[in-house]
C-alpha cells in the first residue's frame, strides 16, 4: 500500500491514527453528536479515513445508508466539517487534531460496476 502523492508507504502510524479516527467519527455520527443542522447523521457510515504523511489531514470516505442523497450529505458534512472537528476533539487527543475532508465512498458503486462486468462475461 502506497500514498500516490508522494510515493512512500502508508506508515502504520498513518493506519493507526486513521482508524482511531474512523472509529471515533462513526460514534459520533451513529450518537447524532455534533449536531449538524438538517442531517440526521446516524445513518451514515465512515467506510474509511485516510490520513496526510503529517497526520494534519483526514480524508474521510462516508456513505449514508442505502447510498440516498449522497452527494448532498457529503455537502453538508463538508460546510459543517468544523461542528463534527470540534465533537471529535473531545475524543480523540492528539497534538494536532487533523483537518476533516469529506469524500463520497465510490467504492461501493465500483464494486457493483466490476460484479455487473463478471456476469456479463460469463453469460
Amino acid at each position: 500500500m502506497s500514498n500516490k502523492k508522494f510515493g512512500k508507504p502508508i506508515s502504520q502510524r498513518q493506519l493507526r491514527v486513521g482508524e482511531m479516527i474512523k472509529q471515533s467519527l462513526g460514534m459520533i455520527f451513529v450518537r447524532n453528536e455534533a449536531k449538524v443542522p438538517e442531517l440526521e447523521t446516524n445513518n451514515i457510515t465512515v467506510t474509511e479515513v485516510k490520513m496526510s504523511q503529517d497526520l494534519k489531514v483526514a480524508k474521510a470516505y462516508v456513505m449514508p445508508l442505502g447510498g440516498k442523497n449522497a452527494e448532498e450529505t457529503v455537502e453538508k458534512l463538508k460546510k459543517y466539517s468544523f461542528l463534527i472537528r470540534k465533537t471529535l476533539s473531545k475524543k480523540i487527543i492528539m497534538k494536532f487534531l487533523p483537518k476533516i475532508l469529506f469524500a463520497k465512498d465510490d467504492s461501493f458503486d465500483y464494486a457493483e460496476k466490476i460484479e455487473n462486468l463478471i456476469k456479463q462475461t460469463n453469460k
